[in-house]
């Protein structure tokens, strides 16, 4: 008799449970939240990019500082390369392949002209996570780039390209391939 009414009272309670936690959520049956967006790490291998090597780890810092879906990552031996940085004396530019991989110049020609190269590698960055350039001339758009002028020491991505940048990753976006440059 005494385990017919605790399994009485057992039931009853999570009656009374499921009751309760379907009046709080407003629905007939509890739900989990959705799970966040798997972090994507993409690796850079910045060993050629010479005199800027120091600037294309800011670039990636300010970027990792910023976004939450990707993280850009020194590449160490045994892991893919995602990303490679060179240094070269035309102007900077980069070479989508896809979303999260591609190839970045970091040309002299640009800091030459007295272009901040941080600005300019974490810019580069930005193409390869799936922006344009937008040449808008403001400087607090990173990816204006050059048309903010040489007085624009801007190096963090603002509110609209960090959305981009999430949304991109998020839902695994397809960006075409090809050459993206600011050209002087």
């Amino acid at each position: 008799m005494r385990s017919h009414l605790t399994r009485i009272a057992v039931a009853t309670l999570a009656a009374i449970a499921m009751t309760l936690s379907s009046q709080l959520l407003g629905t007939g049956a509890a739900t989990a939240a959705p799970a966040p967006a798997a972090v994507r790490v993409l690796y850079y291998d910045a060993s050629q990019a010479a005199e800027f090597i120091n600037v294309v780890h800011q670039g990636a810092a300010n970027w990792n500082a910023r976004v939450s879906n990707v993280r850009l990552e020194r590449w160490t031996t045994g892991r893919p390369v995602n990303i490679r940085v060179y240094a070269d004396n035309n102007w900077p530019r980069a070479y989508v392949n896809s979303l999260g991989n591609g190839t970045v110049y970091m040309g002299r020609q640009a800091t030459a002209q007295g272009h901040n190269p941080t600005r300019i590698a974490a810019h580069e960055l930005g193409h390869i996570l799936g922006l344009p350039d937008r040449r808008t001339g403001i400087c607090s758009e990173l990816m204006s780039g050059s048309s903010a002028g040489t007085s624009c020491t801007s190096a963090f991505p603002n509110s609209q390209e960090i959305t981009k940048v999430n949304n991109l990753f998020a839902s695994g976006a397809l960006v075409t391939a090809g050459w993206r440059h600011d050209g002087a």
